[in-house]
């Protein structure tokens, strides 16, 4: 609880402990007045002075204006006719109550984003020649240099390592708790803390382009976004409380006046009190306070998972996804080509892996540094004579003074070679040796583990239908959409095809229903554009993910993409909950007023009661992680 909460809450202890008191002082008239005035000064001058303000601005209708009015008019009826002043103490004591409820639930809002923020460096460690090191502000540190990075402090910049290995937790930024292993090579993230080794990374990035501030920067400015509900909101409570004091004021008008005409007594005590109660009861604080306190929590507590949303407007649109388009490489797979198996083999696999190695040993190509990834081991040059390079078909090696070709069909039809087809979909590297068939690779790009259960998991949230579009081949394209349950694909897209598709289920869609694409947000920044929605996944240092995207997973696990959709449709039930909460309960409670039947204490539940019950139920977007 910070300063300003526990003066409110002193004050409220003081307010009511002299109501009390005072409830059992057999005083009235004047001093029975006087004396009430000190709970009510003590608990409400600030209300009245911010009305005050409120009035000399001309903003004039707001909860201030109504609680003071209503109060001060309770004062007023207690000092001309009732003799009571307990009510009108009472309803801003329960207010200030409601506030201080509200402001502590703010709070914890608040230290939820606070907790993501704590990503922030307060320094780096610059090395001199003899050793020492020097701390300077992150700001200060250029491109190009070294720095060093304890055991226990954050990574201040991005970089690459340059000596030692560490662990470093990542658990800020991407929401997993599993440690990364890095080592001399390795890209690093600021944000991120190093857990057990002294590091000395190469900065990449000044700090204002680093990723920890990027995020920082998307999760301040995500309140600046404001969902159709919130602005719904400020529309309303902008007409409804003008609204609602003309007609407080024809409440306490009207009546005493037509009973005059018709030769009755006016009670103009009953029909002010009524117009006073109904004041109390208008105000709307509850939706005020708690739609935006929603989707606050809900991007706090989304982010805390590693899920960073730039605005309400985007969660309201995650709420409503119906279609979710993937990239296929770097989302749904990992991006890297691994050898998945071999086929037709006359030697043994391992002798057959390592003749390919060695055929590719001089190969940058993504297939040839497959081929030597799966092999693992040292290489022996030695072993290798003649190279021929046989441009868009593979190559010819001399090995141990054999021949071995290595490459696709058309290479070993060239040298008289009848190659083996393979029904297996991916990437097929045929083998020859001394003219002979030895048998051929399958290199695939390996899907995701968590692939086929995001998918799962999207269309068990409520998805309509998953689509992938993808540069590869139709053989590989359809393998990887059967094998994961996807429900419509297309392939060999070029980036601009990817956005003509895109727009196509755009049109075919149902007005309502928005259509996400997901991608690595790297090549696929005019598609993430395009779409209702863009999410990029794995995209933790990606300028352009966090750029082009509305929704940013900072880490490439594909089950967080249905989390995300739950954690937005939570906060749009509890969104929804409290409208209807807070308009059903007003309207009977209008009513009740207007009608004689409803005091001022109903006005108080009314009012305080409502907005706690719709701030203990907006605080429950903050609790994500088990969803």
């Amino acid at each position: 609880m910070n300063k300003k909460q526990k003066k409110i809450l002193i004050r409220i202890i003081i307010s009511a402990a002299l109501l009390i008191i005072l409830h059992f002082i057999p005083v009235s008239g004047i001093p029975r007045f006087l004396l009430y005035l000190i709970p009510y000064g003590v608990i409400g001058y600030d209300i009245l002075k911010k009305a005050w303000k409120g009035i000399l601005n001309r903003q004039v209708f707001d909860e201030n204006f109504l609680m003071a009015v209503a109060t001060l008019g309770a004062l007023a009826l207690g000092l001309l006719k009732t003799g009571d002043y307990e009510e009108a103490v009472a309803v801003m004591l329960f207010y200030q109550i409601g506030e201080l409820f509200q402001s502590y639930a703010v709070g914890k809002s608040r230290r939820n984003i606070s907790e993501l923020m704590d990503i922030r460096p307060d320094y780096a460690n610059i090395e001199d020649a003899d050793g020492n090191l020097t701390r300077v502000d992150p700001d200060e540190v250029a491109i190009g240099t070294v720095i060093v990075i304890n055991p226990g402090e954050k990574v201040p910049l991005d970089g690459i390592v340059e000596n030692g290995k560490s662990s470093l937790n990542t658990s800020a930024l991407t929401g997993e708790s599993v440690p990364r292993d890095v080592g001399p090579g390795d890209e690093i993230f600021s944000g991120c803390i190093n857990m057990n080794s002294v590091l000395r990374i190469r900065t990449t990035k000044e700090f204002g382009e680093s990723t920890v501030s990027k995020v920082l920067d998307l999760v301040e400015n995500a309140s600046s976004r404001k969902s159709k509900s919130e602005n719904f909101i400020s529309r309303f409570a902008r007409w409804y409380t003008p609204v609602v004091v003309c007609c407080a004021l024809a409440l306490a008008l009207l009546p005493p006046l037509v009973r005059l005409l018709m030769s009755l007594p006016p009670e103009w005590g009953e029909w002010i009190y009524r117009a006073l109660t109904f004041l109390v009861i208008s105000c709307p604080c509850a939706l005020v306070i708690s739609i935006p306190l929603t989707f606050f929590a809900g991007i706090g507590g989304a982010g805390k998972e590693g899920i960073l949303v730039k605005g309400s407007n985007y969660l309201e649109a995650l709420s409503k996804t119906g279609t979710v388009v993937f990239d296929k490489t770097g989302t749904l797979t990992m991006g890297v080509f691994d050898v998945v198996d071999v086929h037709h083999s006359s030697l043994d696999r391992q002798a057959l892996l390592e003749y390919a190695a060695l055929a590719e040993c001089a190969s940058s190509h993504p297939i040839g540094m497959s081929i030597k990834k799966a092999w693992g081991k040292p290489l022996d040059m030695s072993r290798v004579g003649k190279v021929e390079e046989i441009g868009g078909n593979g190559v010819v090696v001399e090995i141990d003074g054999r021949q071995v070709a290595a490459g696709n069909s058309r290479l070993m039809r060239s040298l008289s070679v009848e190659p083996i087809e393979c029904r297996t979909a991916g990437t097929i590297v045929h083998m020859a040796i001394n003219g002979e068939y030895a048998g051929h690779f399958v290199i695939a790009d390996v899907v995701k583990p968590d692939a086929k259960e995001a998918i799962a998991a999207l269309k068990r949230s409520g998805v309509r239908r998953t689509v992938m579009l993808t540069g590869d081949g139709k053989a590989v394209a359809e393998q990887v959409a059967a094998e994961l349950g996807i429900d419509q694909v297309w392939s060999n897209l070029l980036p601009g095809d990817k956005v003509t598709k895109v727009e196509e289920l755009l049109a075919e869609k149902p007005e309502k229903e928005m259509l996400a694409f997901v991608g690595d947000g790297i090549n696929d920044a005019p598609v993430l554009g395009r779409a209702d929605l863009g999410i990029a996944m794995g995209a933790m240092g990606s300028d352009a993910a966090i750029e082009a995207a509305d929704v940013v997973l900072m880490d490439d696990n594909p089950l967080k993409i249905s989390k995300s959709i739950r954690i937005a449709r939570k906060c749009m039930r509890i969104v929804y909950q409290n409208i209807i909460l807070a308009l059903c309960v007003k309207a009977v409670c209008l009513v009740l007023g207007a009608l004689g039947i409803a005091n001022m204490w109903l006005a108080v539940f009314a009012d305080v009661g409502v907005m706690i019950i719709a701030v203990l139920n907006a605080i429950r977007a903050l609790f994500v992680s088990k969803l």
